[in-house]
């Protein structure tokens, strides 16, 4: 009587203990398939229908492993070298123009003013339609231009084709370092400096030897080599292409207002854009002073020809634009505030020793060391010109960016020829 009462309990907790047990076992087992079901679910909606943030966010590891910067150093070299390429064939320009070496120069000096020109009218030509229009715009205008230089009878048709060749050249170069921009790490920008800058440098030896072959008409057309590059920079522009702006946000009634401004007074207004292009405007100044001077100099001090004066300083430029690759590497431990002022001091150094030193070795490493400090400048401050801005004015930042450059170009030498000739 005693003992049955005793198995019914038992079996009661034995029946409970297993119900218990399958309730729990059956709970996480749909908890699991569940959660499962649901981190599926999630994963496909983050692919499809995620926000707008998260949906643009996924294109963008593609391009940011390849910006392609030897293709876009290979689109801006020849643009520089449009600058120096006539240097040392000028006297053959004149000759053939009938006109004086002096105003000869203006075949130099239309190009500066070309590329200054051009950079704002390029990228607002070719803005709508991102870096692919630019470059498209570009390659057009460059080919009209270098086209009217080839056969201009006198100086006039000349001087306005090397102008029109410049504003396509820049548009060009703005594109290239536009679609480099995408690379945060300043790397690829750095490499398109780097290349704009042995472009520079290598033209004097290349427009010589070009004079010497083919004549100094061929000097005027060196930019369109940028057409190489054609090809495969459209590729890279259109997978570098900006993404569409948000339908909401509190960045776009800011968007908006800036773009109907005459003028991109966001970006003027920006204090860390003013101090990159305000120094960059300085070094570019100062290089191209150097890259129109320095080789005059040297002739003056070894009585070296055209071929042998363009080659020294073509090897001193060429060797200071490589090591600025050492220096774009050096800047995320010295910090932008010492490599601010380690460019503008490497810069006031050069200008000092190219203008006054009486060997013609250290006015070569006035020019090498010119060409190191623009050619890192250009690359690493182009990060810093467009750092506190929004995405969607960085195209517009680097615009003027390259501007700034660009009238340096133009100003440095004008500025050589009135400081030699007072």
């Amino acid at each position: 009587m005693t003992a049955e009462p005793r198995t019914k309990a038992e079996t009661r907790t034995t029946a409970e203990t297993r119900t218990t047990a399958e309730t729990r076992t059956t709970t996480e087992t749909r908890t699991t398939t569940d959660t499962r079901t649901t981190a599926r679910a999630d994963t496909a909606a983050d692919v499809h229908t995620g926000p707008g943030a998260e949906t643009a966010s996924a294109p963008t590891p593609a391009p940011r492993r390849s910006h392609g910067g030897p293709v876009l150093a290979l689109l801006a070299a020849p643009a520089a070298m449009g600058v120096s390429g006539p240097t040392l064939a000028l006297s053959d320009a004149a000759t053939g123009l009938a006109v004086s070496p002096g105003t000869a120069a203006w075949l130099l000096t239309a190009y500066g003013i070309g590329m200054a020109v051009g950079t704002p009218l390029l990228t607002a030509a070719g803005g709508r339609r991102g870096p692919a229009g630019t470059v498209r715009a570009g390659a057009a205008v460059l080919v009209l231009g270098a086209a009217l230089a080839l056969v201009a009878p006198n100086l006039t048709l000349a001087v306005a084709g090397r102008a029109l060749e410049a504003a396509g050249a820049a548009g060009l170069n703005v594109a290239a370092f536009q679609i480099a921009g995408r690379d945060r790490s300043g790397r690829a920008p750095g490499l398109v400096a780097i290349g704009s800058a042995v472009g520079g440098t290598s033209g004097l030896f290349i427009g010589a030897a070009v004079a010497g072959t083919l004549g100094w008409r061929a000097t005027l057309v060196l930019p369109l080599l940028s057409l190489l590059a054609l090809v495969p920079a459209l590729r890279l522009a259109a997978r570098t292409a900006p993404e569409p702006e948000p339908a909401g946000g509190r960045q776009q009634p800011r968007t908006a207002a800036a773009r109907s401004l005459p003028l991109p007074l966001d970006v003027l207004r920006d204090p860390g854009f003013r101090t990159a292009a305000g120094l960059m405007l300085a070094l570019s100044t100062v290089n191209f002073a150097l890259l129109y001077a320095a080789p005059r100099r040297v002739a003056a001090l070894t009585g070296w020809n055209g071929m042998e004066t363009g080659a020294a300083a073509s090897i001193a430029t060429l060797v200071g634009a490589l090591l600025s690759w050492q220096l774009i590497r050096a800047a995320p431990a010295l910090g932008m505030r010492r490599m601010r002022l380690l460019l503008a001091a490497g810069s006031l150094t050069a200008a000092a020793l190219a203008s006054f030193a009486p060997w013609s070795a250290v006015v070569l490493i006035g020019s090498a060391t010119s060409s190191l400090v623009t050619a890192g400048g250009q690359g690493l401050l182009t990060g810093a010109a467009t750092g506190r801005l929004p995405e969607a004015r960085h195209g517009t930042a680097i615009g003027l960016f390259n501007l700034a450059f660009l009238i340096g170009v133009a100003a440095g030498p004008a500025v050589a020829e009135a400081l030699t000739a007072a």
